[in-house]
């Protein structure tokens, strides 16, 4: 069938109203059926687009295995890579999330393995971040300080943060991010220092430190003036922890999504 054939349910967003969008439809593509933001403007960063499949005539034999093409060895694409392989070195069906599939999808090995390490991200850190923390933050220099609860938004462009008042960080214009760190040792105790989220360096409950709080610098909408955004985990100090951690490995995503990267694993 040519070209890619509609069908749409509206998923209207609920809950606190807030500028970002989350309508949804529900697409039926050669590949299969995926869930895609209603406004394109609004993917995940993480999100991949479909590839072009290798046309059939490029491709004679597998491009694994290099056993020809007939009436009992039969062609699959790839729904990751769009290359062609016999259902041997293309029998796998998994969950493709960064596409948006609603069920798993045929995959050769190298791109199947990829897929599989990428879930830890969907099913864990990117659910921590979107479950939320609760923080204390301070904006700029002031002195005055807010509970707030924050969450990644459903598309994961945005940090939503709640309080006594609401306001939201769109990731790409945040320029800089850093962890705050405490030393877990009694002798060091009160010793805090801050190392840069975009470096190799993980820091997580089980290292020698334990995550403590972020800042941020980010040009709000329409200002080219960068403020610094300061969050100190509240009461609830492992739930925190485990955010920032989730934030970490979300920083090196998004790093790679901008560079064209394929896998953020």
């Amino acid at each position: 069938m040519g070209g890619f054939f509609y069908f749409i349910f509206i998923i209207a967003g609920c809950g606190k109203m807030s500028s970002v969008p989350d309508g949804k439809k529900l697409v039926r593509s050669p590949s299969g059926l995926r869930m895609v933001p209603e406004n394109g403007a609004f993917n995940s960063p993480f999100s991949l687009d479909e590839p072009q499949w290798v046309p059939d005539k490029e491709c004679p034999s597998c491009m694994q295995c290099t056993k020809k093409f007939d009436f009992l060895t039969r062609k699959h694409h790839c729904r990751r890579c769009g290359r062609c392989f016999c259902d041997k070195c293309c029998s796998k069906k998994v969950t493709l999330p960064r596409m948006c599939f609603v069920d798993p999808v045929r995959q050769c090995g190298e791109c199947s393995r990829v897929s599989q390490k990428e879930m830890e991200f969907y099913d864990k850190q990117l659910k921590v971040l979107m479950g939320g923390g609760t923080f204390i933050v301070t904006l700029g220099t002031s002195e005055k300080s807010e509970t707030m609860m924050c969450r990644l938004s459903n598309n994961h462009r945005y940090l939503f943060l709640d309080g006594e008042s609401h306001f939201e960080v769109e990731l790409s214009r945040i320029s800089s991010m850093q962890v705050l760190t405490e030393e877990s040792t009694p002798e060091e105790n009160d010793i805090h220092t801050y190392t840069s989220l975009l470096d190799s360096q993980y820091i997580s409950e089980g290292g020698n430190c334990r995550a403590s709080g972020m800042l941020l610098h980010y040009k709000p909408m329409g200002s080219q003036d960068p403020k610094q955004l300061r969050m100190e985990a509240a009461e609830d100090k492992k739930t925190a922890s485990s955010w920032l951690a989730a934030m970490h490995k979300l920083c090196l995503y998004y790093i790679c999504s901008l560079t064209g990267c394929q896998t953020a694993v």
